[in-house]
């Protein structure tokens, strides 16, 4: 690769430096960078899934079916803004040398976002307000994560990447897990929300839990600033900057074909990625109209899902570093693929010989099969999510960290729209959800054919 494109490699000294302290001397940077993903975690879950979701869609939309589309416009909106800005702003990034000063302005921005959806009563004059909020906060949260993930070589020291990056993933799937957790005893699901300080006219108790979710990610991204350290900082105007960062990504449109390599592995993991977000965007779904599942029951299988992904990531995150990011990925899909078929069995006349289960539950013998496929297939979400910002690491050239990241985001976005508009023509003309969600399937194969071709470097910042 051109040696102009080298810049901020003084950043990898300065890693590979910190690393002879050894893991010992790193804990507290780790600690900071992984708290990180307990923190934003929150938001994905409690305003994104679970609760201020279907609060929108059932109470100030009023229309559920309508309330849906409008949510999933201004998502759909802030992703093309995501995706048009995550390489620009990476490239850019990169030339300006520090992370946190970016990472702490969207961390500010989704935090305020995120707490101005309290305003946001049940009544349809409050729906601008909701889908602006909302798409602002996942805007700056989606940003955000281009700087995070590009801090991970940073705090970790070399030999470990794998291992940190997949003990942040699992711990972010338990703090998604612990926020929710506190959102229903605290505020919902409770005759005296937050202890009886408020009530819960025109659903406060419900909108309150935006308020906890703003707190919970400000407070926990604070160890991140504190303890973990940031790259070098460039002097440079920062007119020069931005022109050099613009610059520089051109030149990385110019050469793609020069970065083959890295380009077919930001396809596939973008290909497994969307398998993974179709099956837990439509999975609740298909529980629930399939299965029989009622709200009860699929939120008990969702904390247990996290809890199977959590595991999964920090249970995986030494095969990283023990034998690659790639055979990591590789065992991870082929998981994913032989849970998801089982699951797309469960209940039909291949199912027959399946023996009588005796779960601890009052379920169906087929919701208590698909719960233990769901284990099954959540244990290896994580690792597969996880090896896939590893294997960015170890292939992005010195100093090109955040830009890569920013490419990384962008062709997931991109990919994106593939697998819900798969997953909904395929249960459109075989009018079968199994049918639906049996595309991920060729998402996940498509997405391991492809890894198969890619080249892991030996070292971290080998050239693609």
């Amino acid at each position: 690769m051109p040696p102009s494109r080298r810049i901020g490699s003084g950043g990898v000294t300065a890693v590979a430096q910190a690393g002879t302290e050894g893991l010992k001397g790193r804990r507290k940077a780790i600690l900071g960078w992984c708290l990180y993903d307990w923190a934003m975690s929150a938001f994905n879950t409690v305003i994104g899934t679970f609760v201020f979701s279907r609060y929108f869609t059932d109470a100030v939309a009023g229309d559920p079916a309508q309330g849906t589309q409008q949510w999933g416009m201004a998502l759909g909106i802030s992703g093309i803004i995501v995706a048009i800005l995550s390489p620009v702003v990476g490239a850019i990034g990169d030339r300006g040398g520090r992370a946190k000063p970016w990472l702490a302005v969207l961390t500010t921005v989704c935090v305020l976002a995120t707490a101005a959806l309290y305003w946001v009563r049940p009544d349809a004059a409050y729906i601008p307000l909701a889908l602006l909020a909302m798409a602002v906060a996942s805007t700056a949260f989606e940003l955000s994560y281009v700087f995070y993930n590009a801090l991970l070589p940073v705090a970790a020291p070399p030999g470990y990447a794998g291992r940190v990056s997949g003990w942040g993933w699992g711990l972010g799937y338990f703090g998604g897990l612990g926020s929710l957790i506190l959102c229903l005893v605290l505020l919902v699901q409770t005759d005296a929300p937050l202890f009886g300080l408020i009530g819960k006219e025109e659903a406060e108790h419900v909108r309150a839990t935006a308020l906890l979710v703003a707190v919970w990610y400000a407070l926990f991204a604070i160890p991140l600033f504190l303890l973990a350290p940031d790259r070098p900082s460039v002097d440079k105007p920062a007119g020069r900057i931005v022109r050099e960062g613009l610059a520089a990504l051109a030149d990385t449109v110019r050469h793609v074909r020069s970065y083959g390599n890295t380009v077919r592995y930001l396809i596939a993991s973008a290909l497994w990625r969307d398998g993974i977000s179709t099956i837990t965007a439509f999975g609740g779904i298909m529980a629930g109209s399939l299965f029989g599942m009622d709200t009860a029951q699929i939120i008990l299988f969702a904390i247990m899902l996290n809890v199977a992904a959590g595991t999964g990531a920090v249970g995986f995150a030494w095969v990283d570093d023990r034998f690659g990011a790639k055979p990591t990925l590789i065992i991870s899909i082929l998981g994913l693929m032989v849970s998801a078929t089982a699951l797309l069995l469960v209940g039909t006349s291949y199912w027959s010989w399946a023996p009588m289960l005796a779960l601890p539950l009052n379920w169906t013998q087929e919701q208590q099969w698909l719960l233990l496929f769901g284990l099954v297939l959540g244990i290896f979400f994580g690792p597969a999510q996880a090896a896939a910002r590893t294997m960015v690491v170890r292939i992005s050239p010195p100093g090109m960290e955040t830009e890569l990241f920013g490419l990384y985001n962008l062709t997931g976005r991109a990919v994106g729209m593939i697998g819900p508009f798969a997953y909904g023509a395929a249960t459109a003309y075989w009018d079968s959800q199994r049918a639906g969600m049996s595309t991920v399937l060729v998402l996940f194969t498509a997405g391991l054919l492809l890894l198969l071709t890619v080249k892991e470097p030996a070292r971290r910042g080998e050239a693609a």
